[in-house]
């Protein structure tokens, strides 16, 4: 029997995991070993469903964790048969209660430690492989399929970033862009004595997530816990 004295949140993971096989929670456990914080994603105004579901794949697939989702005059939809239930592990924050959202939405990052990196060629932009992962959490963010960033989100940005190509056509469809920057800079993370992975707090609300999503009628099996939890 659990100890009163555990946290409400790691009581409620150890109640849940009974409903899940040992395998599903060894691979929660493998997944969040790999899980990161210290990059997150930001989309602005992506009006394409396949090109908006794709970005949360390659997310999900390298492991960054949270995707800011900016709604000024697109609603972000979903495309199942392309994100194939990867929005299921993510932890995916809207903005969309305001005329224009970007000010908001990237205040909101800096405030929380992230630089603002516009993926966008600039005058002052600098190459893919040249990113300096040592100088703090960086919140990558990327346009529209047609117009690409807002003037507002390229005047807040801290740092610009591209991808050098020797190619006539010099543009990349958005989807593959952040693909790209996201393979990129999460595998020379982990290759780095950065302190890049999850905190155990954060790993705990992750796997709680993961485990609510995982398992049917998930409402009525915590109303239980809830209801004949000792007082």
């Amino acid at each position: 029997m659990l100890p009163f004295f555990l946290p409400m949140e790691e009581k409620l993971i150890e109640h849940l995991r009974q409903f899940v096989s040992e395998r599903r929670m060894q691979q929660f456990e493998t997944k969040l070993q790999y899980r990161t914080r210290y990059l997150t994603v930001v989309l602005e105004d992506l009006y394409q469903p396949h090109n908006a579901s794709a970005v949360l794949r390659s997310c999900e697939c390298f492991g960054i964790q949270d995707v800011h989702i900016i709604e000024n005059q697109n609603e972000y939809r979903i495309s199942p048969d392309v994100a194939l239930g990867s929005y299921k592990w993510l932890t995916l924050n809207r903005y969309n209660t305001e005329s224009h959202n970007t000010a908001a939405s990237l205040d909101s990052l800096r405030k929380n430690g992230y630089r603002i990196v516009a993926a966008t060629p600039h005058k002052n932009d600098g190459n893919l492989e040249d990113f300096d992962l040592a100088k703090g959490k960086a919140a990558l963010v990327f346009g529209s399929e047609l117009n690409g960033l807002s003037d507002t989100a390229l005047n807040m940005a801290d740092e610009y970033l591209k991808i050098p190509m020797v190619g006539f056509t010099e543009s990349l469809n958005i989807s593959v862009s952040a693909a790209i920057c996201i393979h990129f800079l999460s595998l020379k993370l982990r290759q780095t004595e950065l302190f890049w992975q999850l905190s155990v707090s954060d790993k705990q609300n992750v796997l709680l997530s993961w485990l609510r999503n995982s398992i049917k009628k998930v409402d009525l099996i915590e109303r239980s816990f809830h209801e004949n939890r000792p007082r």
